[in-house]
């Protein structure tokens, strides 16, 4: 699909195996196959990659929210559609397969825009991974996060899993997590970090709302510069980090937005953020 300005992504995106749309600035992305707990499939995994690639050129989608339909968020790869067939495939099908997946991870951290999970349910596999690659996550006291590799004779190294999960909630935790399969629980998850609130089932869509729209509201240029150099200064010493966030920051003082929250604080007024 050609896209050849921000119009034709908002106006002319139609998603096919998941829901999409928009308001205020806020995408919103809900997994919708509830009656099997939205798992993916290989048409889904690479719609996915697609639009979280297509959401780095556009200003007009300023946040995400990332959901699942009914009470589950994702139980990840479907097993009829996708382990089965994975059975009977020869290495270089594989390795599309693993790299699409893990591109799709890529997308969603290289996309400006921050990602904010609302989990509920069931939260596994390629669907924990969807979560670990958020940027932000809610989640109900039901929630049941698993990274289920082992548990069907692959790996824990899955869609970046070894080098995300450790950042996140530390090394050994990691560890217990992707060689067990095991599932965390809401309240374990938030006192680990992987969550950043457990809040009611019925106020988990508008709390995640709520949260995106602050950012949406917010200068868009900061925050995709701040995501930016969260992800880049993983790799960095901290004397490169600091030069690196030197020169972001330099970068964010020539920005509109900057100028306006200066002229908004001496009038005693709100800045308007425009994200230039």
């Amino acid at each position: 699909m050609r896209i050849d300005s921000e119009r034709d992504l908002l106006d002319g995106y139609t998603a096919q195996h998941f829901d999409w749309r928009v308001e205020q600035r806020v995408g919103f992305v809900t997994l919708n196959r509830p009656a099997r707990k939205n798992p993916l499939t290989f048409a889904s995994y690479a719609e996915l990659r697609d639009l979280f690639r297509l959401l780095a050129h556009t200003h007009q989608v300023r946040a995400v929210v990332l959901t699942g339909a009914g009470d589950n968020f994702c139980s990840g790869g479907d097993v009829h559609e996708i382990i089965g067939p994975l059975t009977q495939m020869a290495m270089p099908e594989l390795l599309r397969f693993t790299r699409m997946t893990g591109d799709l991870v890529k997308a969603m951290r290289a996309c400006p825009q921050p990602i904010v999970a609302a989990i509920d349910g069931v939260c596994a596999g390629a669907g924990a991974m969807l979560a670990l690659a958020a940027d932000y996550r809610l989640a109900t006291a039901t929630a049941k996060t698993a990274f289920l590799f082992t548990r069907v004779g692959l790996a824990g190294c899955d869609m970046g899993a070894c080098t995300l999960l450790p950042r996140v909630i530390g090394q050994g935790r990691a560890a217990d997590l992707l060689y067990s399969g095991r599932a965390l629980e809401a309240e374990e998850g938030e006192r680990w970090g992987f969550y950043s609130a457990i809040v009611a089932r019925e106020q988990l869509q508008e709390r995640a709302l709520g949260f995106a729209q602050m950012i949406a509201q917010g200068p868009y240029f900061a925050h995709s510069m701040t995501k930016r150099m969260l992800h880049q200064e993983w790799t960095m010493s901290i004397d490169e980090a600091i030069d690196a966030e030197a020169q972001a920051q330099a970068i964010c003082m020539q920005s509109s937005d900057f100028k306006r929250a200066y002229a908004a604080f001496a009038a005693k007024t709100r800045p308007q953020f425009q994200g230039d």
